[in-house]
């Protein structure tokens, strides 16, 4: 009889216990409606960490006594973390541990390495002065036979999956793995055959990509400049008047709508009106739509184009010079009837 009333208050005291370890650890002990949350992890920052868990998590004083028990607190890890809803802390901290999850980085047609570092910084936690400077790395630029105009050229806008936490460094050379597979035995054996280096195709697809908005053309447009470089002529594109015009005022916001005189007498390496070929590097970055136009131009006799009045983001073709003038009083005579005069 004895025995069985102190076995009474030990069986008390181990349900007890037991019950204080099961709310602890595996009780549900998150706080939100969605199925799952990320939460963004900076190792060293212990009050940003305190405010990000306060938002999803029922009890931070449970989770922290967890947390300390496992060894967590003492050994964070910087990333983004994915919590399911409706687990405890044994879990949120395993999650918290184990769980680094990548996120989509997504970039499209960004004209400077400037603007490119700029939206890839709001996506992962690196800021855009270390990823410029990683861009511009004197050693990565001489290792990879690039400089600063044509840099530009190995990023190709997609969506990735990298990590958030990823360094300047390692989101550069994932983005340089990309380009060199981008670049298949396919499309290399067709710039190859087209007299092209890759950073050339890259070049003249950026010029076809502002040129014409419109996919369906852009293999048209393409094949009209690979006319002009077989003749030996200047490609005498707007678009790279307009780069001109920007880079000149050192003034990228602004808008250009109509192309005068005297700005294709301004100086500069990417000014087609000006010099011979192809400009150093890109003027954006063009899309694969682009760069696929370019690896497979038209074949036609035309050398000139101006935009079409009646076919908006068209154009108008003109394999000579008197074609061409027939089509051009057309459209100043539509661009003057629009007010347009910059």
């Amino acid at each position: 009889m004895k025995v069985f009333k102190i076995a009474i208050p030990i069986i008390i005291i181990i349900s007890i216990l037991s019950v204080d370890y099961y709310n602890k650890y595996y009780k549900d002990n998150t706080d939100f409606e969605n199925e799952s949350i990320y939460l963004y992890v900076i190792k060293d920052d212990s009050l940003g960490f305190t405010d990000s868990i306060s938002k999803y998590f029922k009890s931070t004083k449970t989770f922290y006594k967890v947390a300390e028990k496992l060894g967590y607190l003492n050994n964070k890890k910087t990333g983004r973390f994915k919590i399911d809803k409706g687990v405890g802390n044994n879990e949120i901290v395993r999650s918290l541990k184990f769980n680094n999850t990548p996120v989509n980085v997504t970039f499209n047609n960004q004209e400077r390495i400037e603007n490119l570092a700029s939206r890839v910084s709001k996506q992962i936690l690196e800021d855009s002065l270390s990823l410029i400077k990683a861009f511009r790395n004197e050693d990565f630029l001489k290792e990879n036979g690039l400089n600063d105009k044509n840099v530009l050229s190995i990023f190709i806008p997609n969506s990735y999956n990298v990590y958030w936490n990823t360094t300047s460094d390692d989101f550069r050379d994932k983005m340089l793995t990309e380009y060199n597979k981008f670049w298949n035995q396919v499309r290399s054996k067709k710039a190859e055959n087209m007299g092209l280096s890759k950073l050339e195709v890259i070049s003249l697809a950026s010029i076809v990509q502002i040129e014409s908005r419109k996919i369906d053309e852009r293999p048209k447009v393409a094949g009209l400049y690979i006319n002009r470089l077989k003749k030996k002529m200047r490609l005498q594109a707007d678009p790279t008047v307009i780069y001109t015009i920007k880079e000149y005022y050192n003034n990228f916001d602004t808008i250009i709508r109509r192309v005068l005189y005297r700005d294709l007498k301004l100086n500069s390496d990417f000014n087609t009106y000006k010099i011979k070929g192809l400009p150093p590097g890109p003027i954006t970055m063009p899309d694969i739509s682009a760069i696929d136009a370019v690896l497979n131009y038209e074949k036609h006799n035309y050398l000139f184009m101006v935009a079409n009045p009646s076919n908006r983001g068209y154009h108008l073709f003109a394999s000579d010079l008197q074609g061409h003038n027939r089509n051009k009083r057309a459209y100043i005579r539509w661009i003057n009837s629009k007010g347009i005069y910059r």
